[in-house]
């Protein structure tokens, strides 16, 4: 298959440059070149936002598939979807299941509805990228991933969580325990692209693993064992870190309490992903997988810009498990 990624260096679109190789596409990939080309692939530089930014893409060239990686404006999409037109077989967008109405009762399926295309922030972005998608006039398949995770994670969750264990001693543990977690590895959501695209499958499927899939418990005691079994974890109710003013998400990534915001994020419906091919590797390989990446880079993992800060400061992690 002949297929262009937008994006490829980073995160999520590495992983599915790396797939396709692996499979012997014939991979094009088309970035900004800021962060150096995945191996065995084809590199075309342009900024997307810039006004003659798509010029490498200009060329008398067509492809089976393109798989669009962007993640901010929905202008950039929408440009490039339109220039392709016509040149390409099919087309996937990499949405997010952030694009529904935040408050629908779960389980979230393909057909609940949207956020307004209006809102700002990310919902927002990625309905607009959604409906900019559609300038392509031909097969478009939305993937709406949820929770991302694995190697290469480059805004920083589950890396995280790895080196605050490796670091050890009394680690403040988000309960409950047996808290369901619903995420995908970048690698299943690599492969379940590819197969999608090559079977001209079209319309929106939220790209995530089955709902407790793992738990809180089992993804910090693996992350725990694979780190080395440095850390005590104490486990802590979620009103006591509510009411140390500790923010879910981004001072604990990836937990968030019990209660209609979790149920959003990880009671999604994929029972059409599954039906289509969708499978997720056990959650030991993903969380030892990100160790072993992790530690082949120096322990501190490459960061988007475009994101925050993560993690408690230690300081007032002690004070609440002192306080206990």
């Amino acid at each position: 298959m002949k297929l262009l990624i937008l994006g490829g260096s980073g995160f999520v679109g590495r992983a599915i440059a790396g797939e396709a190789v692996a499979r012997g596409d014939d991979v094009t990939v088309f970035n900004r070149g800021l962060r150096g080309a995945p191996v065995g692939v084809r590199l075309l530089t342009g900024d997307r936002l810039a006004p003659d930014g798509l010029a490498a893409l200009q060329i008398d060239q067509s492809w089976d598939a393109v798989v669009d990686t962007w993640s901010a404006g929905a202008g950039a999409v929408g440009r490039t979807a339109r220039l392709l037109r016509g040149r390409a077989r099919h087309y996937t967008y990499v949405s997010s299941r952030s694009v529904y109405q935040w408050g629908t009762p779960a389980p979230l399926t393909e057909q609940a509805p949207l956020a307004n295309p209006r809102d700002q922030g990310y919902a927002g972005d990625k309905v607009r990228g959604e409906l900019a998608a559609a300038s392509f006039e031909g097969p478009l398949l939305l993937a709406r991933a949820g929770l991302i995770l694995g190697p290469l994670e480059d805004v920083g969750r589950l890396p995280w969580w790895l080196n605050r264990l490796a670091r050890g001693g009394p680690t403040l543990a988000p309960g409950p325990r047996i808290l369901p977690l619903q995420y995908i590895d970048a690698r299943d959501l690599a492969i379940f692209l590819l197969d999608a695209a090559a079977a001209g499958l079209t319309g929106p499927y939220n790209v995530v693993s089955e709902p407790g899939h793992t738990t809180m418990g089992e993804l910090l005691d693996i992350a725990n064992e694979v780190t080395g079994r440095r850390a005590s974890l104490r486990w802590t109710d979620p009103s006591v870190i509510e009411a140390y003013g500790i923010q879910p998400w981004t001072q604990l990534p990836i937990w968030l309490p019990p209660g209609p915001d979790h149920d959003f994020l990880h009671r999604g419906d994929v029972s059409k992903a599954l039906a289509a091919g969708l499978r997720c590797r056990p959650v030991y390989d993903t969380v030892a997988d990100t160790w072993s990446w992790l530690r082949s880079v120096g322990g501190d993992a490459p960061r988007r810009t475009d994101r925050g800060d993560l993690g408690v400061d230690p300081a007032l992690e002690a004070k609440v498990l002192g306080e206990q």
